[in-house]
C-alpha cells in the first residue's frame, strides 16, 4: 500500500504539471506553469518514538490550478482512550493502529473547471480495511461533466462486483457530503466507501479507484481550462469555496482523523482553498 500510493502520487503530480504546461488561457501568458513542491514530515508519538510520517506535494498559483495538493502518509501509533472508541477494532488492539493513504484536493483557477477530491486509504487496528472517495465539486456545474464523472465511477464499480456497489457508494457520497447547517450538498457527488475488509479484491478495487483519476479528472480540466470566464463567475466560485471550507472544518472525518492522530496540521488542512469568500 505504501509503495503504491507513492508511485501513484508521482504520476498524478506529473499529469497535473502537464496540464499546467499545456494551458493556453490568456491568463497563462502572465503566469509560469505551476510546479509541485514536496515537503516530508514526521509524526512523533507521545513517547517520543517515530510514528511514521508522510510527504506533502503542493502546487500553488499555477496557470490552471490555484492550489493542488497530493499528499501521502504512512503512520502508526496509539489512539487516545477517547478516540479509540470511534475506530473499529481499536479498543481490542489497545489503541494500536497503522494507516496509509493518499489524499488529493484540487482547486482550479478557472470557475469553469471543477474542484476535485480523492482519497484512498488502508487502516489496521485489530482489524484491517480499505476506504476511499472520489467526488466532483464544481462551482458552476455542467451536466455533461457530471455524467462523464459518474459514468467512469459506475464502470469502475461494475468491474469489481465482489466488493463494490455503485448505487450504494454513490448514495454514501451523497449523504456524506451534506452541509447540515446550510441544508445543501457539497458538489455533484461521486462514490464513498469505508470498512471494506482488507483482502486482495478490496486492495485491487482501491488501487483501481486511484488509477481512475486519469480518466476522471484531466479530461474535464482540458474541456474547460482555456475557456474565458467572467468576474461574476469568479465571485460564484469564491463563495462556493466558502461552503467547501465549512464542510472540511466541521464535518470531514479525514480532517478529524488526521488531527486526532498527530499528523502534520498543514498536511491535514491542505484541503482548504487558497481564497474563499463569505457574504
Amino acid at each position: 500500500m505504501a509503495s503504491w500510493i507513492k508511485d501513484l502520487r508521482n504520476r498524478i503530480c506529473e499529469s497535473l504539471a502537464q496540464l499546467e504546461r499545456s494551458c493556453a488561457h490568456p491568463l497563462a501568458e502572465n503566469l509560469a506553469p505551476g510546479v509541485f513542491t514536496k515537503r516530508p514530515w514526521l509524526r512523533r508519538t507521545d513517547s517520543g518514538r517515530s510514528g511514521g510520517g508522510g510527504e506533502m506535494s503542493i502546487l500553488k498559483n499555477g496557470r490552471v490550478f490555484e492550489k493542488a495538493g497530493v499528499n501521502i502518509s504512512t503512520v502508526s501509533g496509539e489512539f487516545s482512550p477517547l478516540f479509540r472508541q470511534e475506530i473499529k477494532g481499536a479498543e481490542k488492539s489497545d489503541g494500536q493502529f497503522w494507516a496509509a493513504g493518499l489524499s488529493m484536493v484540487i482547486h482550479p483557477r478557472s470557475p469553469l473547471v471543477p474542484a476535485f477530491h480523492m482519497n484512498c486509504r488502508m487502516i489496521s487496528t485489530s482489524q484491517s480495511w480499505f476506504g476511499g472517495v472520489a467526488d466532483l465539486n464544481p462551482a458552476i456545474p455542467f451536466q455533461e461533466d457530471t455524467e462523464t464523472f459518474h459514468s467512469v465511477l459506475k464502470n469502475l464499480c461494475d468491474q469489481h462486483p465482489e466488493v463494490a456497489r455503485y448505487p450504494l457508494f454513490r448514495d454514501n457520497c451523497h449523504d456524506y457530503f451534506y452541509i447540515k447547517h446550510r441544508d445543501r450538498h457539497r458538489g455533484v457527488g461521486g462514490i464513498f466507501f469505508d470498512d471494506i475488509p482488507a483482502d486482495d479484491s478490496a486492495f485491487l478495487f482501491t488501487q483501481n479507484l486511484g488509477e481512475s483519476f486519469f480518466d476522471l479528472y484531466p479530461p474535464l480540466v482540458e474541456r474547460h481550462m482555456d475557456n474565458p470566464w467572467t468576474s461574476e463567475q469568479r465571485a460564484i466560485q469564491l463563495h462556493y469555496r466558502g461552503l467547501y471550507a465549512e464542510f472540511n472544518l466541521i464535518y470531514d472525518r479525514g480532517t478529524r482523523f488526521g488531527l486526532m492522530t498527530g499528523a502534520n496540521p498543514e498536511a491535514v488542512l491542505m484541503s482548504l482553498p487558497p481564497i474563499a469568500c463569505w457574504s
